[in-house]
């Protein structure tokens, strides 16, 4: 590597996007973290057509341009133009999500100094800076991994569920494609999306997606009275694919497989209040844009490239040689032939079931958060920081695997009722098991995955999940009760701390609060809180309020926070 990288000196900033649907969705949390740590920079994406198009408007980025091979950047002579055209953007850095050697060429020629990316496909001698590709006993969710090639750069966050963003034009151009199928916006539709394009093994049986499809137009329009539609996406080339479902279903969808573009496309699967898909582009589209997805997986592996965060459910059959990764199997695609219409309608059924508990079954699905009719309160501007052990799950000493975390009964309510008021909820936890050597940074973020899971299927969001990793001997700017990580915080997420509330179980939370001029809210659900509440009481300023669980803290966090509103609004 050349000396260390200046992040100050960087005006200039290309990107290099992945060029598959789904892979772009999931290199999107570390597109939004290069904007984090590149503040100070214009950032340009470069990516295919359809990638280009998936981002366009993204908040992150200053600019797109579109790398089009096929068509006039193909064959060298193509290479040749476009690095002429990216040589007179002057780029300070390159960033390379994508994996190939021509990124890194088309880098080179183009005159970038810092060519920064992963030491793969032969193209080391390329790159300025080249990041060894992670090793380990299983590889990394895939968002986890583009996100980890920011690291040596300095990022130390936790990834969290990519975004996608939809304009009014967007949606106005979406509603009108379905109102030309005679399809309302009060309809609840179910999106199917059959097809493919890595290849036929990924594929489930159409005759199969037909019967559950029918299945759950059935039990929704039972349940609920709503009037249910079908929508079948999918590319060009996969129209033949949606017709042969649509020729065995009772219930007549809408065909819209190779006749929308990429932001219809996501529109269109923003408006679905379930999607029911094979591994594909369209599945993380889904995702990102907060639909339950039922994910069926064969061929490939669902711990790398599995829809992330919560509200999807993998349905998969194991067999002795999946993942194999295959684009067309060799046999007797076990993988998919045995798994049955039940497995796949129970699955996307239990997600209807906890789909009820965030919105009736008649309202078409917002891309912003709704919340129940009890819920009144707005807390919009408002920033809870949650502790962790202690305050959300029980604390039973060291907390490093997804089944040691035992959450307590109201915290996925109460977390909910913070998210559908419109507060931004924040985790902050000391975690010096990773600096005692007692479970890795890896581990750390599995327990989180499994936290975000079980909170999103309740309809809670964490906005952003910080941790300290240190011993408590480093000395470290992190650790509570100092403030880095709040300090961190309101950075990366533009928060405001005038109206902010910190929760936790220990002196130490009420302290960090103090800091940075937070209400301080203990919670007497830790091992140690009596300790810690006695020892404030008979030192000082004892917290703003002490509740015996989260979700009593809730409650007076949304009682507090419209008195605390007026009182400034008055001075």
């Amino acid at each position: 590597m050349q000396q260390p990288v200046e992040i100050a000196r960087i005006k200039r900033l290309l990107l290099r996007g992945p060029n598959w649907l789904g892979d772009a969705v999931m290199c999107e949390p570390a597109l939004a973290a290069a904007r984090r740590l590149f503040h100070g920079a214009e950032i340009t994406l470069l990516a295919k057509p359809l990638v280009a198009e998936l981002f366009k408007g993204h908040p992150d980025l200053d600019c797109i341009l579109a790398y089009q091979d096929p068509g006039q950047h193909a064959g060298f002579s193509g290479k040749w133009l476009l690095a002429e055209t990216l040589r007179r953007q002057r780029f300070d850095m390159a960033v390379l999500f994508q994996n190939a050697f021509s990124a890194a060429f088309l880098a080179f020629l183009a005159g970038i100094p810092r060519r920064y990316g992963y030491s793969t496909d032969g193209r080391r001698f390329l790159l300025s800076d080249p990041v060894p590709v992670p090793v380990g006993s299983q590889r990394p969710h895939q968002v986890d991994y583009y996100l980890r090639l920011l690291g040596p750069l300095g990022l130390n966050a936790e990834a969290r569920p990519p975004r996608l963003h939809l304009s009014a034009e967007d949606t106005e151009a979406a509603n009108r494609l379905l109102a030309e199928a005679g399809i309302d916006e009060q309809e609840f539709l179910i999106g199917l999306n059959p097809g493919s394009t890595y290849g036929t093994a990924k594929r489930w049986l159409p005759e199969r997606f037909a019967e559950a499809a029918d299945r759950l137009v059935r039990d929704v329009a039972n349940k609920s009275g709503a009037r249910v539609r079908v929508v079948i996406v999918g590319a060009r080339g996969e129209e033949a694919l949606g017709l042969a479902i649509a020729e065995r279903m009772k219930a007549t969808p809408l065909r819209l497989a190779g006749r929308t573009t990429v932001r219809q496309l996501m529109a269109v699967v923003g408006r679905c209040g379930l999607f029911l898909t094979n591994d594909t582009g369209p599945m993380h589209v889904a995702a990102a844009l907060g639909v339950p997805v039922a994910a069926i997986f064969g061929p490939t592996d669902s711990r790398t490239t599995s829809p992330f965060g919560g509200r999807h459910r993998i349905v998969s059959h194991p067999v002795d040689c999946a993942p194999c990764l295959l684009r067309e199997c060799p046999i007797d695609h076990r993988c998919m032939t045995r798994l049955t219409v039940d497995e796949v309608y129970g699955a996307a059924s239990r997600l209807l079931e906890s789909r009820k508990s965030e919105r009736p079954m008649s309202e078409s699905p917002d891309l912003k958060t709704v919340g129940p009719s009890d819920v009144t309160t707005s807390l919009n501007g408002v920033t809870v920081f949650l502790d962790r052990d202690g305050t959300l799950n029980r604390d039973s000493g060291y907390v490093g695997r997804p089944d040691e975390l035992e959450l307590f009964p109201d915290t996925v309510e109460a977390v909910a009722q913070l998210t559908k008021a419109g507060a931004r909820v924040v985790l902050i936890t000391n975690q010096s098991g990773v600096g005692r050597g007692l479970f890795t940074h890896e581990d750390v973020g599995a327990v989180h995955r499994e936290l975000r899971e079980r909170l999103a299927g309740g309809g809670g969001t964490l906005h952003g999940i910080y941790y300290c990793p240190h011993h408590p001997d480093d000395s470290c700017l992190c650790r509570k009760p100092r403030t880095g990580m709040i300090d961190r915080a309101s950075e990366e997420l533009g928060l405001d701390l005038s109206s902010a509330y910190v929760v936790g179980d220990q002196k130490r939370d009420m302290e960090l609060a103090r800091s940075v001029g937070a209400r301080a809210v203990m919670v007497t659900t830790g091992p140690t809180s009596a300790e810690s509440l006695a020892r404030f009481r008979a030192e000082g300023p004892v917290p703003d309020y002490v509740a015996s669980s989260l979700g009593e803290a809730v409650k007076w966090i949304m009682q507090d926070a419209p008195a605390r509103a007026a009182c400034n609004v008055k001075h």
